[in-house]
């Protein structure tokens, strides 16, 4: 078996990114990143981006600075589906708790779908523990293009940052 080791780095999302980021969601999703660029520039949110060398995004995901007194909450987690269990979504996660405590907070918070479990075990290895529980939803596009909305029960977790 050859093993290859690839050198990634971590930056703010841009719009010149989104062409390559169709694994991340439908184009409805794409498009609205969008408005999370215009909330990073400012300074509502940070919205990372895990890349390759040649700076094609592999990784996404935000933090909200204005959910939560104190915390920085992690939401729009995502690794292209042919590089998960590679660590890199562990990578983008320390990277955003760096941001927060950057920001001077204390904790870093985020909701996980009762139906995902991988990603559940993945903050729980990651030091992430269980507080509650609430309903989320959202519109989701279909594939002929219509919106549709999607509930869900997410159990919300957080960790200690300092």
């Amino acid at each position: 078996m050859t093993e290859i080791t690839l050198h990634l780095s971590v930056r703010g999302l841009t719009e010149a990114d989104l062409p390559s980021c169709g694994w991340a969601g439908s184009p409805k999703h794409v498009r609205e990143l969008v408005h999370q660029i215009r909330r990073a520039e400012a300074g509502e949110v940070d919205y990372l981006a895990v890349c390759t060398p040649v700076g094609l995004p592999v990784a996404v995901g935000g933090i909200d600075y204005t959910v939560r007194p104190g915390a920085g909450t992690l939401w729009q987690l995502g690794v292209h589906p042919a590089l998960q269990s590679c660590g890199i979504g562990t990578l983008l996660i320390r990277s955003a708790e760096r941001r927060i405590v950057g920001k001077g907070l204390s904790r870093a918070e985020l909701g996980v779908e009762e139906s995902n479990p991988r990603a559940r075990a993945l903050y729980e290895r990651l030091g992430y523990r269980a507080f509650g529980r609430e309903l989320d939803s959202w519109d989701v596009e279909t594939a002929d293009g219509t919106l549709q909305r999607y509930e869900t029960m997410c159990t919300l977790m957080r960790r200690d940052l300092v």
